[in-house]
């Protein structure tokens, strides 16, 4: 066994957990995972709530008591996801101290229905971030159009956002741009900024998951060299860009107000095609001021056989850039693969909202008690 996490984390990567549930708080497995395998942080989606809440017993008590209060299925979910959430920020709130507010964060996510409606998705937010009422959350918004100005506005109430489906560079420096906007209103309405924290997660496999399908089609040679390479050239070019907003005037401006830098977090890190190594997504993206939220799978491969050699970032700019070209002189259009990615992702955690809508529904009538 080897301390690659410990490493990694040296290195400036924060370890964040992909995955929540009630009998992962109630089992003590999360504040082992902490104490043992330096993770400093949760990431929750639609997705995973959807298979939490799907398999086993752990929220049978609460949603009887739910079902007695004959509660509408949406309010039943954001009681179960915002209780699992408070329960999950409180065995992180000593990290979340020692960290100064950078880690010890969970992320719950907005209705991604809502994520092509910008007023909507602000009070949704804000309604979180009261529900929750821990100060070490931060509120999930999907980086839509739609989802752009209700990161700047939700960022100018002093509420903490991870930003969340960035696929393209142009995207992720509009979110960057979002960032700033939002503390300027902050620092406007006189908030205190050092409060308030931002990550911005862009997603990694899936970039080579819909690039390789088009690369098979291909079938070249020269096509099947680039397998598996344009993922993690998209995302050392989004560290580019981080480095650049975050040295900029505009920048120092609100740092010496008190403001933090919104970290580039890691996302959609495990590793989809047995080809490739199960790590590459954590070994080849280490970068100081970054996250990778991890499913349990990943995490275990890095602890077990994961090698940090130190930055793997810095100086490959050139070649990354070169790899992202390649793509295009083969004809595959960059931004039409992340608008298909940006897609796919919206329908993605609404499909999984409507299957938990559902099962969550079919349990409240399972357990309401008969009339009478």
């Amino acid at each position: 066994m080897t301390d690659a996490l410990k490493r990694l984390s040296e290195e400036g990567v924060a370890i964040w957990l992909d995955d929540l549930s009630r009998k992962r708080i109630t089992s003590g497995n999360l504040a082992e995972l902490i104490d043992q395998q330096h993770v400093v942080g949760v990431t929750t989606n639609p997705t995973i709530f959807q298979k939490a809440i799907s398999q086993g017993d752990g929220y049978d008590q609460q949603l009887s008591d739910l079902a007695a209060r004959k509660v509408t299925v949406e309010e039943a979910i954001r009681m179960i996801t915002t209780a699992d959430v408070r329960d999950a920020a409180d065995i992180l709130r000593p990290v979340f101290d020692a960290t100064g507010g950078q880690d010890g964060r969970v992320s719950i996510e907005v209705d991604p229905r809502l994520a092509h409606n910008t007023k909507a998705t602000v009070a949704e937010a804000k309604q979180l971030a009261w529900l929750v009422d821990r100060p070490n959350t931060l509120i999930k918004i999907p980086a839509t159009k739609a989802g752009l100005p209700a990161i700047a506005e939700t960022i100018g109430h002093g509420i903490s956002v991870n930003v969340t489906l960035i696929f393209s560079l142009e995207r992720y420096r509009a979110v960057m741009d979002a960032y700033l906007t939002g503390l300027e209103k902050a620092k406007e309405r006189g908030l205190d900024l050092s409060k308030i924290h931002s990550v911005a997660s862009f997603f990694v496999s899936r970039v080579d998951t819909e690039i390789d399908k088009r690369l098979d089609g291909i079938g070249t040679d020269e096509a099947k060299a680039l397998r598996g390479k344009a993922a993690v050239a998209n995302a050392r070019l989004a560290y580019q860009a981080y480095e650049e907003v975050f040295s900029s005037d505009r920048w120092n401006a609100l740092e010496s107000a008190g403001a933090n830098k919104q970290r580039p977090l890691w996302a959609s890190t495990g590793v989809k095609d047995p080809a490739y190594q199960d790590t590459m997504y954590v070994t080849d993206l280490v970068a100081p001021n970054t996250v990778n939220t991890m499913p349990e799978a990943t995490l275990e491969a890095t602890e077990d056989h994961g090698e940090i050699t130190g930055n793997t970032v810095a100086g490959t700019y050139e070649q990354a850039r070169a790899d992202i070209d390649a793509l295009e002189k083969l004809g595959i259009s960059y931004d039409d693969v992340v608008q298909v990615l940006e897609d796919e992702g919206v329908e993605k955690f609404e499909a999984s909202w409507n299957d938990l809508l559902k099962s969550t529904e079919a349990e409240l009538q399972r357990l309401a008690p008969s009339e009478g």
